[in-house]
């Protein structure tokens, strides 16, 4: 089983069957805050399936595809962060994240995203990680652009949400400007 240490405060751990309830709970509450930016919390509307969520994630793990963590506070689960895809070949990740609304404001995302780039770098020998967010999702840009990611670019219309595309921001680091 996959744990990581962030700090004093939060670990990271490899998502398993037995978080599906509490992850529920924390997309269900926070569903409208999430909805905003999220593409599928539509498709999320019982604990089974976020089961199938989990299932999918173990699997895409097993296979090296991803690798998605919940993230745990102060011994609660209050969100999910990890590397939506890796590309071994090209040796980049793409890191996704999302947190309960009651548990932003405490730089939770910003250690545990700093944590995960760093393990990409010095434990899996990536060259690059990336992180797109939406062009006004602000709270999520600010994310890379706290720990010194560049701004590359924007990708227009690049994702469906509900009834509209929005274009999003591409942050990148490479190894070598890692700190």
């Amino acid at each position: 089983m996959f744990v990581h240490v962030v700090d004093e405060e939060i670990y990271l751990k490899l998502v398993d069957q037995n978080d599906a309830v509490r992850l529920f709970e924390l997309t269900d509450r926070s569903r409208s805050y999430l909805r905003e930016w999220l593409p599928w919390l539509d498709d999320t509307n019982s604990v089974y399936d976020t089961r199938n969520f989990i299932k999918h994630s173990r699997d895409g793990f097993a296979r090296h595809k991803n690798m998605n963590t919940a993230v745990v506070y102060k011994d609660e689960i209050v969100g999910i962060a990890g590397f939506n895809e890796f590309d071994w070949i090209n040796r980049s990740g793409s890191i996704g994240y999302w947190l309960d609304k009651h548990y932003t404001g405490h730089g939770i995302i910003v250690r545990s995203v700093k944590a995960l780039t760093n393990f990409a770098f010095t434990e899996l020998k990536m060259n690059r990680v990336e992180i797109r967010a939406a062009m006004g999702n602000l709270k999520s840009r600010a994310v890379p652009e706290r720990l010194g990611f560049q701004h590359e670019g924007c990708i227009r219309e690049s994702e469906w949400l509900y009834d509209h595309f929005v274009d999003h921001a591409v942050y990148g680091m490479l190894a070598k400007e890692w700190k």
